[in-house]
């Protein structure tokens, strides 16, 4: 039997699909994300073509040496897994061609990198394999969604969180944006030590390993009353880029679904539209700092 959040995942699924399947949008998505992950292809072979002819005998000895098995310049798994995916399914994306290109713009300049994605969709192995070499960490709300996709796409790196927030309390919790204990220093760690009820408890110890060079906020669900809503992993998001470690640069946040209110209300609150480089369709990308770097660096520009 189907459990709710399955029924409210394929629900959105199937509405998101059906609207990127008119016009031009679905076709345009399948060809970025074809050319995207062909273009590993591309260098495996321009590789091949640019190396000198061997000799008979050296191309002899390669050919017993490289029986099944014998080979290791094979396409990453990650690419690999993303080729067969989306060659193979017939569900898209939840971001059009559009959004994904503000991403990727990103991606092409940064990675490898490290990449933290609030969020476990049918969108996780393409971001995996346009971070080839890098870290993307997934972390999604449900188990079970977890343990399916992990089945399909075992080298995707997902762990389980939780949310003790709801989306009825949005309003009172848009108001901590004045206070003190949320917004006083640019650590989690204080945050929730000071009670600030957006700041995200119980993260997997990846996310305190690793300092990120882009973040997408793309989870929890917030499309009913009593789902957790995006209002702590905004914060969250926000509050890790500001924590960076000084020297290492700016963090790239990217929050998706901004038509809806709360999105669109707590990513310009928290993430501060002072840092707002672009919004394309219903993704806006952020370009916060360190506030390490210089002490008493205020909560927003």
């Amino acid at each position: 039997m189907s459990s709710p959040m399955h029924v409210r995942k394929a629900i959105h699924f199937a509405s998101l699909r059906a609207r990127l399947a008119q016009g031009k949008g679905g076709l345009a998505l399948r060809i970025l994300l074809a050319a995207a992950l062909a273009g590993f292809l591309l260098v495996f072979a321009a590789r091949s073509l640019s190396s000198p002819s061997p000799s008979p005998s050296t191309a002899s000895r390669r050919q017993e040496a490289a029986e099944c098995g014998g080979g290791d310049k094979g396409l990453p798994l990650a690419v690999a897994e993303a080729l067969v995916h989306y060659t193979t399914s017939n569900t898209t994306p939840q971001q059009t061609a559009d959004e994904i290109g503000v991403s990727l713009r990103v991606l092409q300049r940064r990675a490898p990198c490290n990449f933290l994605v609030f969020g476990l969709g049918f969108d996780s192995p393409m971001w995996a394999a346009l971070n080839h070499d890098g870290r993307t960490v997934f972390l999604e709300e449900d188990a079970s969604w977890i343990a399916s996709v992990r089945s399909k796409h075992p080298s995707l790196e997902s762990y389980h969180v939780t949310y003790d927030t709801v989306l009825t309390e949005a309003d009172a919790l848009l108001e901590l944006r004045d206070h003190p204990a949320c917004v006083a220093q640019p650590d989690l760690a204080s945050a929730a030590e000071a009670s600030c009820r957006l700041a995200l408890r119980g993260l997997p110890p990846a996310f305190h390993e690793l300092e990120w060079d882009l973040i997408m906020v793309d989870a929890p669900t917030g499309w009913t009353p009593q789902s957790p809503g995006r209002m702590g992993a905004i914060y969250t998001a926000g509050m890790a880029a500001r924590a960076r470690r000084p020297g290492d640069g700016p963090t790239d946040v990217f929050v998706h679904d901004v038509d809806r209110p709360v999105e669109d209300a707590f990513s310009k609150a928290f993430l501060c539209e002072g840092y707002l480089a672009e919004q394309v369709g219903r993704i806006r990308h952020f370009v916060i700092p360190s506030h390490r770097e210089k002490d008493g660096t205020p909560f927003c520009p």
